[in-house]
């Protein structure tokens, strides 16, 4: 019987899932779209809690759960029209925060070298933004992109919309994977060769001290 339950629980929690729009942003107060989804299912969470998914969003979820549909709760966000990231990369310092925070691995680069934006991937989510040291990310509507040359990275013909979330989906379980292997690999090493806390401190101190010195030439750019 508990078998089933949870066999149902799981079919609900992946119905959810998948008309969600997967832009793992994390603004609905979850870690990304799938424990949104659980945590409507466990009944702590309201259909009105994700904003790329907006009011058209809600009444697919209010459908499927036979509930009434409601607004959007402005606590978690307002509806906004779909965007994409942009580095001024005049700016950028490489230190790879950005790449670091981005759920669907659409931004490269490689360290102390400019980054960019795979803006037909990009979700919009805005997590690249805050760990940027320099403050050399924007966020800009697709609209406004295109109307400064970027139409054929940013037109919705580019990526068939009911794709989006397909996609989105797809890139971010890849980066989990990614990001799994690689803490396992570190820990790894680390074990392998008796590293103590005090050699991360130092790894530490040096990241810190790397990232201070880009920004003082980033600094001396703006003043220029």
């Amino acid at each position: 019987m508990a078998s089933k339950q949870h066999s149902e629980g799981t079919g609900l929690v992946d119905a959810i899932d998948a008309l969600l729009p997967q832009t793992q942003c994390t603004k609905c107060g979850y870690a990304g779209c799938r424990p949104y989804a659980e945590a409507i299912v466990r009944g702590q969470a309201g259909i009105d809690q994700c904003p790329p998914g907006g009011t058209h969003g809600i009444v697919k979820l209010a459908t499927l759960l036979q509930r009434p549909v409601q607004p959007l709760n402005p606590r978690f966000g307002v509806e906004q029209p779909r965007a994409a990231a942009l580095i001024r990369e005049d700016l950028c310092i490489g230190c790879m925060l950005c790449i670091q925070a981005c759920p669907v691995d659409a931004i490269v680069g490689a360290p102390k070298q400019m980054h960019t934006v795979l803006l037909a991937v990009c979700t919009g989510c805005e997590l690249c933004v805050p760990p940027c040291p320099v403050d050399c990310i924007d966020i800009i509507p697709l609209h406004d992109l295109a109307l400064r040359g970027a139409d054929a990275l940013t037109s919705e013909s580019t990526i068939p919309v009911a794709n989006h979330a397909q996609l989105w989906r797809q890139r971010y379980d890849s980066h989990q994977r990614r990001m799994t292997s690689e803490r396992k690999r570190r820990n790894s090493q680390q074990t392998g060769k008796g590293k103590k806390p005090v050699v991360e401190e130092h790894d530490l101190a040096r990241k810190r001290a790397v990232i201070q010195a880009a920004l003082e030439r980033a600094r001396a750019r703006r003043a220029q």
